[in-house]
């Protein structure tokens, strides 16, 4: 007998939300068409005597992210036009919740806290695409998993 892979417990990339917390005010961003936050483990190199391996501890982490979306808002250009007009960058949180109905290991919902904007577009016209996008780039200092998916269940054959 063998397992194989339940192909409706796969995730729709398409369903779920991203919602920004902004000093307490809430910004649903339901013109997102992709969110991805990765972490980077930072790692010292470690030499010892005895051995010719090179080893590696872990020392830290990084977070960054990036938000691509539909280009319906204006909230991240303000953000960066508080900061060239006051110095004040203002910090977000950001959740992001995959919610797939149609698969029975439930959702994932995470928190990205203390998001800072890398970049952001500030204009843009395009005379080759119908639907303009947006595009940040953003740093973030930690996070929770608040939902995490229930573990699959295969097929026996």
């Amino acid at each position: 007998m063998s397992m194989v892979l339940n192909a409706g417990d796969t995730i729709s990339g398409k369903m779920g939300k991203a919602v920004m917390n902004l000093n307490g005010s809430i910004e649903d961003l339901f013109m997102a068409k992709k969110v991805e936050a990765k972490t980077t483990i930072k790692k010292n190199t470690i030499y010892a005597i005895g051995t010719r391996a090179t080893q590696h501890k872990a020392v830290g982490w990084e977070g960054k992210g990036t938000l691509t979306m539909f280009m319906f808002t204006s909230v991240f250009r303000n953000l960066v036009k508080q900061f060239s007009k006051t110095g004040v960058m203002p910090f977000f949180d950001l959740t992001v919740i995959n919610d797939d109905p149609n698969s029975t290991i439930g959702r994932q919902t995470v928190v990205l806290y203390n998001c800072l904007l890398d970049d952001s577009i500030i204009a843009r016209l395009d005379v080759g695409t119908d639907e303009l996008e947006d595009e940040v780039s953003f740093t973030f200092d930690d996070f929770d998993i608040l939902d995490s998916f229930k573990k699959a269940k295969p097929i026996q054959r």
